[in-house]
């Protein structure tokens, strides 16, 4: 591994450790939020850009170091931007920090994995190629996998960075409206776990199995079809 990759991973190790050395995460609960929510909309009556700015920054932090706390903010987005501003500037930090997760995860490994399981990858990737965005906007959807391994697995594969992007972008919208309107009714919350009902989870993986549906169709269409 050459030294900027080494710097890269160094960098990161460094933020995370200073994340859990000063304990930051305790400014990342519901009862914090609670706390300071007045505090937060004064500020962003008073500075509507910069609180905006140093949100997203603190978001997209977040997403790239895979550190704790995605839920609480994006309750604070609804609680201090409103539903729909505060869905929209939770969607970009999150998308944009999930990016540079792929992105350092592909700059740093890909060439590796690839290289050692290159033949073992090739339906693999060949799948991706052909409907990697149906993939990704499903396991966006669906809760099955910790949003940061999609954005590592995702760096280690041969799928498109621009599939990347606007698949997570498209596929984070529902959850982080849920949360978003969630945060707009703060104080009617007790634990985040309560946000996310068997009733909402249900409707994730319908609309999971929506966008699968395009692969399932193809898939059938191929075995049907006579070889000549």
């Amino acid at each position: 591994m050459n030294r900027k990759k080494v710097f890269i991973l160094l960098l990161a190790a460094i933020f995370i450790c200073l994340f859990f050395w000063f304990d930051l995460g305790r400014y990342l609960t519901l009862e914090s939020l609670k706390q300071n929510r007045d505090y937060l909309a004064t500020l962003y009556r008073d500075h509507p850009i910069a609180t905006v700015a140093v949100f997203m920054a603190i978001y997209i932090i977040q997403t790239a170091l895979a550190l704790p706390g995605a839920a609480i903010l994006s309750l604070a987005a609804g609680a201090v931007f409103g539903v729909l501003m505060g869905t929209l500037y939770a969607n970009i930090g999150a998308t944009i920090g999930a990016t540079l997760s792929f992105l350092v995860a592909r700059y740093l490994f890909h060439d590796t994995i690839q290289g050692k399981f290159g033949p073992r990858l090739v339906k693999i990737n060949k799948e991706l190629d052909n409907a990697g965005f149906n993939y990704l906007l499903f396991l966006r959807l669906v809760p099955l996998f910790p949003f940061f391994l999609i954005n590592l697995a995702a760096g280690l594969t041969k799928i498109p960075l621009q599939t990347f992007f606007f698949g997570t972008m498209l596929g984070i919208i529902p959850g982080g409206f849920v949360f978003c309107n969630a945060g707009a009714s703060l104080a009617s919350i007790n634990s985040v776990g309560e946000i996310v009902s068997p009733r909402v989870l249900g409707s994730f993986a319908l609309l999971g199995l929506f966008a699968l549906i395009p692969v399932i169709y193809g898939k059938i269409r191929g075995v049907k079809k006579p070889s000549v």
